[in-house]
């Protein structure tokens, strides 16, 4: 977004309390940032339900390296999904286990897939992840 030209202002009707609690728990000191942040996650929210539209995920896998087999299914999974993976990360938190960051762009659908099957590789301890949309 460059400058004011394209902003739009517009108004929006809610009950008084909502808007006080609002206020009270937002981090942000201005209501339009807070409402556009809540805009972009509602948005990335539904594209990820109804497979619509280029997500961007941030897939954080912890695993024992010491089991066999486990770093190698690790990257032919990579390597199955090279077309949405666009980085990876891969920290050794001690002597036993590694934290490996996946981040990634393309359908919904793609990133869900990838998940699916990471979720299937023996010796996973926990993956989680985070989707968001480039709005």
């Amino acid at each position: 977004m460059s400058g004011h030209e394209n902003l739009i202002r517009f108004s929006v009707t809610v009950p008084k309390n909502l808007l006080n609690e609002f206020e009270n728990n937002s981090e942000k000191n201005n209501r339009s940032e807070a409402l556009r942040d809540l805009m972009r996650e509602y948005i990335s929210r539904e594209r990820w339900k109804f497979n619509d539209g280029i997500l961007y995920a941030t897939i954080t896998i912890i695993y024992d390296h010491h089991l066999p087999e486990l770093s190698r299914n690790l990257t032919a999974v990579q390597h199955d999904f090279g077309k949405i993976i666009i980085c990876s990360t891969h920290v050794h938190l001690n002597h036993e286990t590694c934290l490996e960051c996946l981040i990634t762009k393309g359908l919904a659908s793609d990133i869900k897939n990838c998940i699916e099957t990471l979720k299937k590789v023996r010796g996973i301890k926990n993956l989680n992840f985070s989707v968001t949309t480039e709005l």
